[in-house]
């Protein structure tokens, strides 16, 4: 069994669908499982619905109609004229959409995971549908029934033994009867509580989804498609000098996933690597070329520097009001409010009488962060500054993408080097 995971880009118009149906051809020797991310840019859309709905904005129908039009252009670029049936299922989704966006709950995380999976759910439709008239025997599982978690919306935490029972249940039980080539199809991102309610697994945790299902099933293979080559040493958007690496350790790739690479979500490794299950990175345009194989072997882990760049950051240092030092008891007042609020730490340093944390600009939550901590801590920060990571640096590679900043915090180990700037205009 393999287990395929095709993200927004792979499925986000109906050349990029047409493509994923050759993909899934050529393996039609193989039992496969394919989890489908949202379509395109599709989350972010959400994202939007979501943020007018619990705001009550009024912007609410105007981000709705935006993404049922792009649905609708997809679909009909697919189907031509002989489409009534997916057409009247996608009216009946976005009219569930539009329910439940309209009534919030009080908690905007589970408001959100309410809305938000309506992308992922959109994707597999349309996908498992045009799939159907490709030649191939198509069975959609709704991630919720087998993806189990707590109650910790947007980032749950997965409860491997119900889930590992449910997918059992599911996926080996599969009966597919035709000669035509037999595909699951469910989507990543989405699990639900042990009482149903939606939830979801993180930003860009459909590559979770992925590895829970082959951890489960003891999987020959994960393969996520992308559109690189595979996995690269930086973003080009931001470097140049790129170099493609062709194999990396799970060690190595937990590490980089940890500091931000946009490998894969940061939880998706380690399952893999407690059942020494290979992970490949593969270009869906050069569906025949190797890609990056992810493996146990780290003979190559420090081939080449990795550079990781996170724009956007807030520095804030938290002091004690007293000047007693910074104890134990501090820590633990400042991240229960980290977790409260779903505020991510990207890089800390403490002193005797202070506490520095860098972390992705948190909007609305920065004023209640430091509201709600004020009354212990005085309380400093600089926002538009990124964070720069380099695994593996050298003093030329500092020199080169430090050159022109003002350094606000820089913390070394022995492989690694995350710094803290602004630019200098």
């Amino acid at each position: 069994m393999k287990v395929f995971k095709f993200g927004g880009a792979s499925v986000n118009s109906a050349a990029a669908i047409r493509n994923v149906a050759g993909i899934l051809k050529k393996y039609r020797s193989e039992k496969l499982i394919a989890v489908f991310s949202a379509m395109g840019k599709m989350t972010n859309a959400f994202e939007e619905v979501a943020y007018a709905g619990f705001n009550k904005g009024g912007l609410l129908e105007e981000k709705i109609s935006i993404i049922e039009q792009y649905h609708f252009q997809i679909t009909d670029e697919l189907f031509g004229s002989g489409h009534r049936d997916i057409i009247e299922e996608l009216n009946k989704t976005f009219s569930q959409l539009r329910e439940i966006a309209s009534d919030p709950p009080d908690s905007y995380d589970e408001y959100y995971d309410r809305v938000v999976p309506f992308g992922e759910t959109c994707s597999t439709l349309i996908n498992s549908r045009y799939l159907s008239t490709c030649g191939m025997e198509i069975q959609v599982v709704d991630a919720k029934s087998f993806v189990k978690t707590n109650d910790n919306f947007r980032d749950a935490t997965v409860d491997w033994n119900k889930t590992c029972n449910r997918i059992n249940s599911i996926f080996m039980s599969g009966d597919f009867s035709s000669d035509r080539i037999p595909v699951f199809i469910t989507q990543g991102f989405i699990g639900s509580t042990s009482d149903g309610r939606p939830t979801t697994l993180g930003r860009e945790g459909s590559d979770f989804t992925a590895s829970i299902i082959a951890y489960c099933l003891d999987a020959e293979e994960v393969v996520v498609w992308k559109d690189v080559d595979g996995l690269l040493n930086a973003d080009p958007v931001y470097f140049d000098d790129i170099v493609k690496i062709d194999r990396l350790s799970y060690r190595e790739t937990i590490e980089l996933s940890f500091f931000g690479a946009k490998i894969l979500h940061p939880k998706t490794i380690k399952p893999l690597q407690n059942k020494q299950i290979p992970l490949r990175i593969k270009s869906f345009f050069k569906p025949g070329e190797s890609g990056t194989l992810i493996h146990e072997n780290r003979e190559q882990d420090h081939s080449v520097p990795f550079l990781i760049l996170k724009q956007d950051q807030v520095l804030i240092s938290f002091s004690t009001k007293d000047f007693s030092f910074i104890t134990e008891e501090n820590l633990q007042k400042l991240f229960g409010e980290f977790s409260y609020l779903n505020v991510k730490v990207n890089l800390m340093q403490n002193s005797a009488i202070s506490f520095t944390v860098c972390v992705n600009h948190p909007g609305d939550k920065l004023t209640r962060l430091i509201e709600n901590l004020s009354k212990d801590f005085e309380i400093f920060y600089n926002d538009q500054l990124e964070l720069l990571t380099i695994r593996h640096f050298n003093e030329e590679i500092l020199k080169k993408h430090l050159c022109n900043c003002e350094i606000l915090l820089e913390q070394r180990s022995r492989r690694t080097i995350q710094v803290a700037y602004k630019k200098n205009i």
